[in-house]
């Protein structure tokens, strides 16, 4: 049992208490599997969703069958691409995914409108988180528009890889990470290897040399 999840968000911790005793009476807890779909193409949000515990990844799919990845959600975070479906009353246009064994706390419509009309403190924190994740994903469109293809790779291998030096993901995850073409991430990883940056083999890659990436990746 999670006795009050409000403390878990920076945003709903800082809530005047009124506000919060809202928040507990009126959201439920729900849990999803790693694999999971959290929400896909033309539904239309019913609910805003915290999520407590776990990853989400967000992603869209061009008419050729291209992903790219959006952002994460990550613990303690809420989704801004709800809460923008769910103030416009439009469906989805992406596809969330559990990418671990997921907690959030889902918050009905009815009482999401309710709040947003009558607390302004909430109202606030709504459009607060609503606004930094926007920021997030005009990044990923100037990326997208602009980054060199291996400075962007060479950070997404040690965003993945964090304190570790292997990762388990397969050429197109990564394409499907950066908007490209697997042929392009397959070139720019031989070309790693090559250098001696990094080691490949069948579903993991292997970073030898996070230094060598590290200059790459801050050369853009």
């Amino acid at each position: 049992m999670i006795a009050d999840w409000t403390e878990r968000f920076q945003g709903t911790a800082a809530l005047p208490r009124s506000v919060r005793d809202r928040l507990l009476k009126e959201a439920r807890i729900v849990e999803m599997p790693k694999g999971a779909q959290v929400f896909g193409p033309a539904n239309v949000p019913d609910s805003l969703f915290f999520l407590y515990d776990g990853r989400i990844r967000v992603s869209q799919s061009s008419d050729t069958g291209r992903d790219i990845v959006l952002y994460r959600v990550d613990a303690g975070e809420s989704c801004v691409l709800t809460t923008a479906c769910m103030l416009a009353e439009e469906a989805y246009n992406a596809e969330g995914m559990a990418e671990t064994d997921i907690t959030a706390i889902v918050l009905p419509k009815l009482a999401f409108d309710r709040l947003v009309a009558e607390e302004e403190e909430f109202r606030k924190f709504v459009f607060a988180a609503y606004s930094r994740r926007l920021i997030d994903l005009l990044r990923v469109v100037d990326d997208v528009a602009f980054g060199h293809m291996d400075v962007r790779l060479a950070e997404r291998l040690l965003t993945l890889a964090g304190e570790f030096k292997e990762i388990s993901t397969t050429h197109q995850q990564l394409a499907s990470e950066l908007g490209t073409a697997r042929e392009v991430v397959s070139r720019i990883l031989q070309d790693f290897q090559k250098r001696e940056m990094i080691a490949q083999s069948r579903g993991h890659i292997l970073l030898l040399d996070k230094q060598a990436l590290r200059e790459r990746a801050a050369s853009n």
